[in-house]
């Protein structure tokens, strides 16, 4: 008797989620207006948005200069992960719409682009503040990641290679520097 119950009470489920789900469905019922109204992914309120990523930027920022650097890391993992995401995302888009329509792939590729920056950004001043919480062995990963994306010529990547240099984790300077203050 009570494994028909859990059954039947399982197939009302089912069938409920399919009522749910089912678009007609949707459209008939007058309780389910929330399915109908749906809000772009890119709102201020969405999850996997970049301007998610960088309301989480600014939370880790007022969490560093209240020194508050267990939330601040916190804040700036959630961020990159969500920058990373986005990329991820909008590079698959652009590899699908590549020959189709060149407008849209440049477009997102340009976000790929943005967003892989902001991640990079967010990496380094993660990689920040584990430095300030005496904890190079979490900075390092970090900082050679970036160097990965970046290519060390460019800014980040040289001041990622510099936090590397001060950590003692290598021990050649980059650039170069010769007698005369030039680079090399």
């Amino acid at each position: 008797m009570k494994t028909a119950q859990i059954l039947l009470s399982s197939a009302f489920s089912i069938i409920t989620l399919m009522g749910v789900l089912s678009p007609v469905y949707a459209q008939k019922s007058p309780e389910k207006k929330e399915l109908d109204t749906l809000s772009p992914v890119n709102s201020s309120t969405s999850e996997l948005s970049i301007s998610a990523g960088d309301r989480l930027i600014k939370e880790a920022a007022q969490a560093i200069s209240s020194q508050n650097y267990p939330l601040a890391a916190k804040k700036l993992q959630d961020a990159r992960q969500t920058y990373n995401q986005l990329s991820k995302l909008y590079q698959d888009l652009n590899t699908s719409f590549a020959g189709i329509d060149l407008r849209i792939a440049d477009s997102l590729r340009q976000k790929a682009l943005q967003t892989a920056q902001k991640r990079d950004e967010a990496t380094y001043q993660l990689a920040l503040v584990n430095r300030a919480q005496n904890k190079p062995e979490l900075a390092v990963p970090l900082l050679v990641e970036i160097i990965k994306s970046q290519n060390p010529t460019r800014e980040l990547g040289t001041k990622a290679y510099q936090q590397l240099f001060e950590l003692g984790f290598v021990d050649t300077q980059f650039p170069r520097t010769t007698n005369s203050g030039s680079t090399k």
